[in-house]
């Protein structure tokens, strides 16, 4: 049994349809996309309606829930603002009222119950968080801490845009009762508890420097070889990045969605987390750039930082590369 996991694939079609080449060779039982579909690079209309004509199952993301509560009681605080949230108003622009509605039917999260294989449970982030990720800088001991509600060994997460293949164990110390009263009434001590903890990457917005389209197979396996039941294969597929550079322009979307478009563009470019190195920038210097001024803040970080330029040196359309 093999099951194929994308994830964060944030409107790049590019992106999607060489990770469609893949599986063509890779012929997996199963496709599941576990969210964020959209928002991020120009082709959310084109990602959503490619995903609707396949078979796969689908989760909702993050980014999803930033499209559906946008001009509701749900909205995240500001999100009226065009200047922070032009992107996510371009989106709204132009997603068709049958697409809103098949994001707002999707699951936030399955737990799999294939023939012969153990239980997989999947969600974007971690159950009922899905702005919460697990990224591999976390100790054992905090990745467990933020599991303890998942009974499944096998946990598929995504948002972080970094693959992971990481086993976990938790080994509870004893309680203050038995260590400090040695008379007190004995109790079991508690079992360790283990978990395969599994991040396909991002198929269009990876955020580990390596600027490829990525995704996970998984391939069920006897216990005993592989805890969890399941072996995991990471995958990354070049792919021409050109055309999704030159649609952020094209489209409008750059345009309308100022300094978040042109980061989200730094990182088609770079695959790092733009984003957070703006912001971080930023705070160590005292600046908020959402109370500062936006476009202001970010030009002296584009200018002051290097950034601009170091991202211009890595543009396909820019230095005549392919990729």
């Amino acid at each position: 049994m093999k099951l194929a996991i994308l994830a964060d694939i944030h409107g790049n079609l590019p992106a999607l349809e060489a990770v469609l080449a893949a599986l063509e060779q890779i012929q997996p039982d199963y496709v599941v996309v576990n969210g964020d579909l959209i928002n991020g690079a120009p082709f959310s209309v084109e990602v959503v309606d490619r995903i609707c004509s396949l078979d796969w199952v689908v989760l909702r993301g993050n980014h999803e829930f930033y499209l559906l509560n946008l001009g509701t009681s749900r909205s995240i605080p500001g999100s009226e603002d065009p200047t922070r949230w032009g992107q996510l108003h371009w989106l709204a622009a132009r997603m068709r009222p049958e697409q809103v509605a098949y994001l707002a039917m999707l699951p936030d999260e399955r737990t799999l119950y294939l023939p012969g294989t153990q239980p997989i449970r999947i969600t974007h982030g971690l159950p009922g968080r899905n702005k919460v990720g697990l990224h591999p800088a976390q100790s054992d001991e905090e990745i467990a801490a933020a599991l303890g509600e998942v009974h499944e060994q096998t946990f598929v997460t995504a948002h972080t845009h970094v693959q992971m293949d990481r086993h976990v164990v938790s080994r509870p110390a004893l309680t203050g009762e038995l260590s400090a009263h040695p008379h007190g009434d004995m109790q079991m001590p508690v079992a360790p508890r283990a978990w395969h903890v599994i991040n396909p990457g991002s198929v269009g917005l990876p955020l580990n420097q390596r600027p490829t389209a990525q995704f996970a197979v998984l391939e069920a396996a006897p216990k005993a070889d592989a805890p969890g039941g399941w072996r995991v294969r990471h995958f990354d597929v070049a792919y021409d990045r050109r055309p999704v550079l030159d649609a952020f322009k094209t489209s409008g979307m750059l345009a309308a969605g100022g300094v978040f478009s042109t980061l989200f563009y730094w990182e088609v470019v770079t695959a790092a987390p733009e984003i957070i190195y703006f912001y971080r920038w930023a705070y160590e210097r005292g600046m908020d750039p959402d109370r500062d001024g936006l476009e202001a803040t970010f030009e002296r970080y584009a200018v002051e930082s290097g950034r601009r330029d170091f991202v211009r040196l890595h543009d396909p359309l820019c230095n005549g590369a392919t990729g």
